[in-house]
């Protein structure tokens, strides 16, 4: 019963991903900024995930401050970092720390997820967020290929960008950079 229920999840997440990605190629996927506290936000999501998941991985969230004002779009952030932080908890060895650390400045909300896993090589990395693309050394370690391409899209929308640091058996550190106040 437990493998019919994460096949289906499975399937539904790829059919998600599926057409989040169709509707961006089509210039479809909206984008509706509204006011969130950043750190009431990123607190709710890793509850999200940690249940979801049911991982034995500790995620740290790190931010100096207890209340950040934003206007940004909470839908395509909630792809943003739950595929970043699905793919560290995924990569990752049981018992690693996962750092989620969340810094700001008056224009720019910066956002790193750091892991301790797998590290992706310098030549998988030129074709990263690309559909479809997985490392070459994830082995058997379930995954569409989708995420990254879904967290460049979304990046993208909020008119941010996304950057990756690696080493392969060493891990790896994205930064999300979003402007504070994105207009739609």
């Amino acid at each position: 019963m437990e493998r019919i229920q994460a096949s289906a999840r499975h399937m539904t997440q790829l059919l998600d991903d599926v057409l989040f990605l169709g509707k961006t190629a089509a210039a479809k996927q909206e984008f509706k900024p509204s006011a969130i506290d950043l750190v009431q936000f990123c607190g709710e999501l890793l509850e999200e995930v940690q249940l979801a998941w049911n991982a034995d991985r500790k995620i740290h969230f790190i931010c100096p401050d207890s209340c950040i004002s934003a206007r940004m779009d909470t839908g395509l952030l909630r792809h943003i970092f739950t595929n970043l932080l699905s793919n560290a908890i995924k990569y990752s060895a049981p018992d690693t720390v996962i750092r989620f650390e969340l810094t700001h400045d008056q224009e720019l909300a910066v956002f790193q997820i750091q892991d301790q896993g797998l590290g992706i090589s310098e030549e998988d990395q030129q074709h990263l967020f690309e559909s479809f693309h997985r490392g070459g050394n994830v082995g058997k370690i379930p995954g569409t290929g989708l995420g990254l391409a879904i967290v460049q899209q979304s990046t993208q929308l909020h008119r941010g960008t996304v950057a990756v640091k690696s080493q392969v058996g060493v891990g790896t550190t994205f930064t999300v950079k979003l402007p504070i106040y994105s207009e739609g």
